[in-house]
């Protein structure tokens, strides 16, 4: 199987599945499902896509309308021109490092499958980290959080399925996010508990909190241009944490420390060598017990947590 130059450049409808791949294999033979997905990884590994496995999988299987597990059981399917056709545009888009999130519409996280686009960041699976620590730091009784930069709710949304005596406040700068959290909390069953608010920061949110929680934009923002091509599909509000990435968290720390009760806890997913600096905005001023920071898979220093003290 061979990409067709045209694809890659300025004809998108040119075809990638041409009559000889260069070495002497004869592609008008039938492209079964397991050919598929071994070409798909093939290519997506010369392209320098880090998953390039599982992003076959994933694309396939939505074009097949069938899960990953799915796909094992029809190898030997043959594909029919329309899902080819399908298929082909998928790839071409993937190589041009579109998130596959975007491509599909859908992304798990936490076990549960979110819609995804545009309009926020792609859920990572870094940011499980931080549902886990919330989970584990507050109890089951009913309580109200603050959710700060919602974004398309993975976080707020998946606390209030595991916890159902919680309510939320959603909050964000942006109604497109908004928009998409909604669209989540609908397709969840948890409308009723969640209300959102279109503002900045903890503004508009009048409820008695027990917790903010919040996966702020903490990417420099000299390094918002050089990451990751995939990146660059995120909108950026949510990722630009300003010139040392602490552009929001020092605010929202400041807030917070007047909204929650004592023994309120804060909760922040942060970045990469972050930990020390925002575990001294919270100490600062004595409005907070010392903060705890959890790693994630990686080992990195991950989510930060800190209770208000008592006055």
């Amino acid at each position: 199987l061979v990409w067709d130059q045209e694809v890659a450049g300025s004809n998108p409808a040119a075809p990638i599945f041409t009559e000889d791949d260069g070495v002497g294999n004869n592609m008008s033979e039938t492209w079964t499902v397991l050919r598929l997905l071994t070409w798909c990884r093939e290519y997506f590994t010369g392209k320098g896509i880090d998953t390039p496995r599982l992003d076959a999988e994933v694309l396939l299987a939505s074009v097949l309308g069938v899960d990953r597990v799915g796909l094992y059981l029809r190898f030997d399917q043959p594909a029919s021109a329309d899902e080819l056709q399908r298929f082909r545009e998928l790839v071409r888009r993937r190589a041009n490092r579109e998130p596959v999130a975007h491509l599909v519409g859908t992304k798990e996280f936490y076990g549960v499958s979110f819609l995804a686009d545009a309009r926020a960041l792609v859920p990572r699976p870094e940011t499980e980290t931080l549902v886990e620590y919330i989970l584990a730091a507050l109890p089951a009784d009913a309580l109200t959080f603050a959710d700060v930069g919602v974004g398309g709710g993975c976080v707020a949304l998946t606390l209030l399925k595991q916890r159902p005596a919680w309510r939320a406040v959603a909050v964000d700068v942006s109604p497109d996010a908004l928009a998409l959290a909604q669209a989540n909390a609908e397709r969840l069953g948890v409308t009723e508990r969640v209300r959102f608010v279109h503002g900045s920061l903890l503004d508009g949110v009048t409820e008695d909190l027990a917790a903010v929680v919040s996966n702020p934009p903490y990417v420099p923002s000299a390094e918002c241009d050089t990451a990751a091509p995939e990146v660059a599909h995120d909108p950026r509000v949510a990722i630009d944490g300003g010139p040392d990435g602490l552009e929001v968290i020092r605010p929202l720390v400041d807030q917070a420390a007047t909204k929650l009760p004592a023994g309120g806890l804060l909760a922040l997913e942060i970045g990469a060598g972050q930990d020390q600096a925002v575990l001294a905005l919270l100490e600062r001023d004595g409005r907070y017990e010392r903060g705890e920071v959890r790693r994630d898979l990686a080992g990195i220093a991950r989510v930060i947590g800190a209770r208000k003290k008592e006055s």
